[in-house]
């Protein structure tokens, strides 16, 4: 039979003397931790960043708002957009600049977000297909000529052809049917509904004709 050492405390209470160590040594790895995180933070303060890093938390322009997020080094745009701000509009699909679905505009100028780091667009101006309405909730030319000509058939490609309509039209308010075609040609439909697609392009320009 092996014999435990024990020992009281100020209050009487017993303990044994393993576990009285592995208490003190616990508390003191604790202070000492404690110590270390808070001496390190201070230090940290007083530091310069770092050559090359990049802060986490910055300030993006999105749809007219500025939104304050927590952004990884390597973030893409597309991921900022969907997961950290909810607009999801702005779709994943090939996730490597081939289809167009996260298609956004990036200073008036369409970009594929997915491949886009989020750092990249500080200070600059993000239009996704949540921002193209107007405050009172009218559609935008171009979402209007969508609906009325039934463009898409599953739509999951919608919101970058949109996009990417609403920046051609901003160049030319004219284009012919050929123009459209080259100008829409970095979005893909896996529908293959192009022809409406194109009616819906010509519509839009239309209407925005109409509106100038």
């Amino acid at each position: 039979m092996h014999h435990v050492e024990v020992i009281l405390d100020s209050a009487g209470r017993g303990y044994s003397r393993r576990s009285f160590i592995k208490g003190v040594i616990a508390a003191g790895a604790g202070a000492y931790s404690a110590g270390y995180l808070f001496r390190t933070s201070e230090l940290l303060a007083q530091l310069p960043s770092a050559q090359g890093s990049v802060e986490r938390l910055v300030t993006l322009s999105v749809n007219g708002q500025r939104r304050r997020v927590d952004v990884l080094k390597q973030e893409t745009l597309a991921t900022t957009l969907r997961y950290k701000l909810g607009l999801t509009g702005t779709k994943l699909g090939c996730d490597r600049s081939e289809c167009g679905a996260c298609t956004v505009l990036v200073d008036g100028t369409p970009h594929y977000s997915c491949s886009m780091l989020t750092h990249q667009v500080r200070g600059r101006e993000v239009v996704t297909i949540e921002g193209l309405e107007a405050a009172d909730g009218t559609l935008h030319p171009v979402q209007q000529a969508v609906v009325d000509e039934g463009g898409f058939q599953c739509a999951f490609c919608a919101p970058g052809f949109i996009v990417s309509m609403v920046a051609m039209l901003e160049d030319n308010p004219s284009p012919t049917r050929e123009e459209a075609a080259h100008a829409l040609s970095g979005n893909l439909c896996r529908c293959g509904d192009y022809n409406k697609i194109l009616d819906s392009a010509m519509t839009a320009a239309e209407y925005v004709r109409r509106r100038a």
